[in-house]
């Protein structure tokens, strides 16, 4: 059997998502063309929130509410519906998506307190604990566990501990780590757990999610909406309570999620983490070989992302000699300008890694030369 990575048309994706996906994934999406409202249907929805709430470690108590859109949907869901009128969110931001958290607060006129501390800075648990301490008016605190615009992993399980301790509710953007990064929300305290099918499940786009427990879900109901399409808990009674979607589902990228996660619970959450871990260190040390710094130390980088310092030449010219030779890599936003990012998540080998740099070289010694002959 030809797998994807064999394919010559394969263009090798080092975008923090999409990714390379499985064979079986695409197959998938090729399901035949169904009711949304047949029993069929239903059936997948079910089976796709048993599996993310199993790879989330909350098979026993948890479920999922799944939304046609990407992972902003149902980061947006989560955060325009479970903070009351009278509550308060803090939002713990040190990168563009804690910045986006904010944004989605203010656009529904939620109540935020916003504690910056600047890109590429870890999270002081400390500063976190006190302000809670000095603020009992904060109901719900959102983080972002990957912060990708920096390849920032933040100490999720020390602020889960003290959300807790404080008796707050914790959303968590997990858009880009779920799958790939250590997460459980019962042990790290996460009541609002968000992610999305097109990264590290290694899924296409088109499907995100929110899992939690039943009981909050559950608690939602007497809270008036804020949106329509958004409203979580109206989501959760159509597909749990009333196994149906409330709105039509995309059926055939939800069966191919339902793959990707079958191949997830397969592999195992750790050995994913394996995988990537070992496909990044081939691309820090390939870098560094070549001179080039990395943006943070080792202990703050997530396992499937690496942002690294321009060298030589611009991010455009960079980018465009890759793609010609079939790699795409990723820019970053404003604030890191002069930095660009090469993602490992999806399906990505070895000999991927060893013909990008093949490719890296290429395109600087061209570089090289045609600034000679200028």
């Amino acid at each position: 059997m030809t797998t994807a990575s064999d394919r010559r048309d394969r263009v090798v994706l080092l975008n923090p998502g999409p990714v390379n996906v499985h064979d079986r994934v695409r197959a998938a999406i090729a399901s035949p063309d169904e009711c949304h409202r047949e029993p069929e249907a239903q059936e997948l929805l079910v089976s796709v929130a048993g599996k993310i709430a199993e790879v989330c470690g909350g098979a026993d108590s948890h479920t999922a509410v799944l939304l046609t859109g990407s992972g902003t949907a149902a980061l947006e869901a989560v955060v325009s519906s479970v903070v009351p009128a009278d509550g308060r969110l803090l939002v713990l931001d040190n990168g563009h998506y804690g910045e986006r958290l904010l944004r989605i607060a203010r656009v529904h006129g939620i109540d935020v307190d916003h504690l910056e501390f600047g890109w590429a800075n870890p999270i002081p648990i400390a500063a976190v604990d006190r302000f809670l301490g000095e603020n009992p008016g904060v109901t719900h605190i959102g983080v972002v566990h990957h912060e990708t615009s920096t390849g920032m992993l933040n100490p999720l399980r020390e602020l889960g501990a003290v959300v807790a301790r404080h008796g707050r509710s914790l959303i968590v953007d997990a858009i880009s780590s779920l799958g790939s990064e250590e997460l459980d929300v019962v042990a790290d305290h996460v009541d609002w757990c968000v992610g999305t099918a097109n990264k590290c499940l290694e899924g296409l786009p088109g499907i995100s999610f929110v899992c939690a427990p039943r009981e909050r879900f559950a608690a939602l109901e007497p809270l008036p909406a804020r949106t329509f399409y958004f409203d979580l808990f109206a989501n959760y009674r159509a597909q749990v309570l009333d196994r149906s979607p409330q709105f039509t589902p995309a059926l055939q990228v939800l069966r191919a999620l339902d793959t990707a996660l079958d191949l997830t619970l397969e592999e195992g959450v750790a050995a994913r983490a394996r995988r990537y871990a070992d496909r990044a260190q081939e691309i820090r040390e390939g870098l560094e070989r070549r001179g080039i710094e990395l943006l943070l130390p080792p202990h703050q980088r997530a396992a499937s992302l690496t942002n690294a310092y321009l060298s030589g030449l611009t991010y455009d010219e960079l980018h465009d000699g890759l793609k010609e030779r079939g790699y795409v890599i990723y820019a970053t936003q404003a604030k890191s300008a002069g930095v660009f990012r090469l993602a490992n998540m999806g399906q990505l080998t070895a000999a991927d890694i060893a013909g990008f740099f093949a490719a890296f070289d290429d395109v600087l010694s061209k570089h090289e030369t045609e600034k000679e002959e200028w």
